[in-house]
């Protein structure tokens, strides 16, 4: 949807973007070089120090998170894969008492997405 005031248009997600209210507060204390490098790349960029640094950390921060959730493998590993899935191996004695043993314990896991 496109909305126009004056002679500029202006999107929902622009207008919605722009009228939220930031809450949450994030301090750090830093030595004269970090600070002095920070302010310097935001300099840089046209930024102020704050946006510098609030949108370096939310991107290092997703790509922490996804790089810890998200497995990668090249075309042998993946091909590998697909083959274990499409014919599994028979579990020896040893992983069948295992999961046995498992069965019977107090041990729960939780999966996160």
């Amino acid at each position: 949807m496109l909305f126009t005031y004056g002679k500029l248009p202006y999107t929902i997600a622009f207008i919605m973007r722009y009228s939220e209210t930031k809450k949450e507060r994030l301090e750090a204390r830093l030595d004269f070089e970090q600070k002095a490098i920070i302010q310097r790349a935001a300099e840089i960029e046209g930024r102020s120090i704050t946006d510098f640094v609030v949108q370096n950390a939310y991107e290092a921060a997703k790509k922490v998170i996804e790089d810890s959730t998200i497995i990668r493998l090249g075309a042998a590993d993946s091909k590998k894969l697909v083959e274990l899935l499409m014919n599994p191996v028979e579990p020896s004695q040893y992983l069948k008492e295992s999961a046995d043993l498992f069965k019977r314990s107090n041990i729960r896991i939780q999966w996160q997405n």
